[in-house]
């Protein structure tokens, strides 16, 4: 009982905006290697219009979800309804990355919320809208958000505090290939 759309209607911006995590999926374009999924949270995820999204990425467990749209772009975003509304919500696009020192990056950066990017963030990845997928979510379970998780960030200071300026700054520039 799917529904396809060409935007993101104010209803789902709506709907997207209350939850505070999503998935990113890619993979490489020339079938070797592995496919890739990844939870995001840290409400990174920036509606810029019903066709355009970006979210700002942190140094975590590699950079594969980067490497796959470099090397072809293709992405898809699920976003679940956790709480009282089931609803799941996949955005299929073409993704860009912007690091730090790229033509663009500032410029996106001034059209994200306050606070979205901080000296944490590796790079952008910003997503065109090619269509939108909503299905009922009835088999999602409901779980309750307690808050985020502090982890990663602390880590990534400590790394820098630490004089590890070399892994701070790899962490947060370098693509890695695709695996």
């Amino acid at each position: 009982m799917a529904d396809w759309y060409d935007e993101l209607s104010p209803k789902l911006i709506e709907f997207v905006r209350a939850q505070q995590m999503f998935f990113i999926s890619t993979a490489p374009p020339d079938g070797n290697g592995y496919p890739n999924l990844s939870p995001k949270g840290y409400d990174c995820l920036e509606i810029l219009g019903p066709r355009e999204l970006v979210y700002a990425d942190l140094g975590g467990s590699g950079n594969q979800t980067a490497s796959h749209v470099v090397a072809g772009g293709r992405v898809t975003l699920m976003v679940c309804g956790m709480g009282a509304q089931a609803l799941i919500l996949r955005i299929y696009g073409r993704g860009r990355v912007l690091g730090r020192g790229d033509e663009g990056f500032g410029a996106l950066v001034g059209r994200m919320r306050d606070g979205a990017v901080d000296e944490y963030t590796r790079q952008l990845i910003a997503i065109d809208v090619e269509k939108i997928q909503t299905s009922c979510g009835w088999g999602v379970p409901r779980y309750d958000f307690l808050g985020e998780r502090d982890t990663l960030r602390r880590y990534w200071k400590k790394t820098r505090d630490d004089g590890n300026l070399d892994l701070f700054r790899e962490a947060t520039s370098k693509l890695q290939p695709p695996v």
